[in-house]
């Protein structure tokens, strides 16, 4: 067998011995931040997230979660009823409504990653300035190989 192909194969099996397990150790943390302290599923996290970064309608959303309209919908309609997002009609076009954060859902959206960002400050606070900028640089190329739409 080649040697690229070696190593390709050495990458994979990383990949899956380390990305999903520090994924799913993540999304619990999440999941247990905004739902023990905050009355929230992982998902409308994700939804309030994705509101903070611009993504502002259900269809965008259920894109850039992967996920499907009706779950997102779903998500947004629980975050509305928590005041925590509120929707705005376009002016120019009345079938489209904007999503936007309420001073409340950018609150709670602060203190959930707070408490988030300080679980993981403590994971990789064990890490050398070399260690943490070679992890910078993989994680930027997997964000890279991702990121790259499939052929």
């Amino acid at each position: 067998m080649p040697a690229e192909l070696v190593q390709i194969d050495e990458v994979i099996e990383k990949f899956w011995e380390s990305i999903p397990p520090a994924w799913r150790e993540t999304r619990h943390t999440i999941r247990r931040v905004a739902a023990e302290t905050f009355g929230m599923t992982a998902e409308q996290f994700q939804v309030l997230r994705r509101i903070r970064k611009g993504i502002d309608s259900v269809s965008a959303l259920a894109e850039a979660n992967r996920t499907s309209r009706p779950a997102v919908s779903k998500a947004v309609d629980a975050l509305v009823n928590k005041g925590l997002v509120a929707r705005l009609p376009d002016e120019k076009d009345r079938r489209h409504v904007h999503l936007i954060l309420t001073s409340e859902g950018q609150r709670l959206l602060e203190a959930v990653y707070a408490q988030a960002e300080n679980w993981l400050r403590h994971k990789f606070q064990s890490l050398s300035p070399e260690e943490l900028s070679a992890l910078l640089s993989a994680l930027n190329l997997i964000q890279n190989i991702f990121d790259t739409p499939a052929l």
